[in-house]
């Protein structure tokens, strides 16, 4: 093969092993890049998830610690259901769910891959109730599910390691792939919460999310007031396109315009 054939075929071979890495999200169904195993990420997560516990305060709250594990349980439910009906349920393979209530200020919650989920006291003045904390957790969950922490590693991998023979770069470079696993989530006791992701997941976990609760048996009109009620304890916002997250207007909007379908799942 001559050098002037050489570059194109590496470039046709390059977006072939990126196609072929591409997974789909499940209930939306937008193609996403997926270069690391889940098994990759959930190791990673495990690790992490268990240091910031063994770094923070957990509550003692006992009727607002169970409010988190009911509610939970019942989001972890309809996600299984759900994944199962629509044949993803090979994607929760290697999950270990796990809810628990940290004592903290910080109007914050996450989870992350493997269905670990992390709420903070300061967040629950603003759920008022277990219908409240379904509309954070469907959401959180959601980011997870859609695998969107590991889709931003992806992106990362891509950049720094050039598409190639990435599962190789995981096996062989752990630090260079542990400090990407830093940059896509950033979760620990001097962060406080995960990196905030894009607005194109924000919307993709709100639209998610919406199903979830409402299959857990949640009523999703209340998402809309929770997303209210945090637009009025965020004071001053930047502009839209200037955030990494939906303009408080845009995701109550979205989030009507999803519900006529999310209705169509409560019970």
């Amino acid at each position: 093969m001559g050098k002037k054939m050489v570059r194109p075929f590496l470039i046709l071979m390059a977006f072939a092993l990126l196609v072929a890495a591409c997974a789909t999200v499940p209930l939306t169904g937008r193609r996403q890049l997926s270069l690391i195993p889940d098994s990759q990420m959930n190791d990673m997560s495990f690790q992490q998830y268990d240091q910031v516990l063994a770094e923070s305060q957990l509550s003692t709250n006992t009727n607002q610690v169970a409010m988190i594990k009911r509610v939970g349980a019942r989001i972890q439910k309809a996600v299984e259901q759900y994944m199962a009906d629509n044949g993803y349920a090979g994607n929760l393979e290697g999950y270990a769910w796990d809810f628990n209530l940290i004592e903290s200020d910080q109007i914050n919650a996450w989870c992350m891959p493997g269905g670990k989920v992390a709420f903070y006291t300061g967040i629950l003045p603003l759920c008022q109730n277990d219908t409240g904390v379904a509309v954070v957790m469907g959401h959180e969950i959601a980011h997870a599910i859609a695998e969107h922490g590991a889709e931003r590693m992806s992106h990362g991998l891509v950049v720094q390691m050039g598409g190639i023979a990435l599962n190789e770069a995981v096996k062989n470079k752990p630090e260079e792939t542990q400090a990407l696993y830093m940059q896509a989530f950033a979760v620990g006791s001097q962060f406080g919460a995960m990196l905030p992701f894009s607005r194109q997941h924000e919307s993709e976990a709100d639209h998610m999310g919406l199903i979830f609760m409402a299959m857990a048996g949640y009523n999703p009109q209340e998402a809309p007031k929770f997303w209210e009620r945090m637009a009025a304890a965020g004071g001053q916002k930047p502009p839209e396109f200037m955030s990494t997250h939906p303009a408080d207007e845009t995701r109550v909007r979205q989030l009507n315009e999803w519900m006529p379908e999310a209705m169509k799942y409560y019970k």
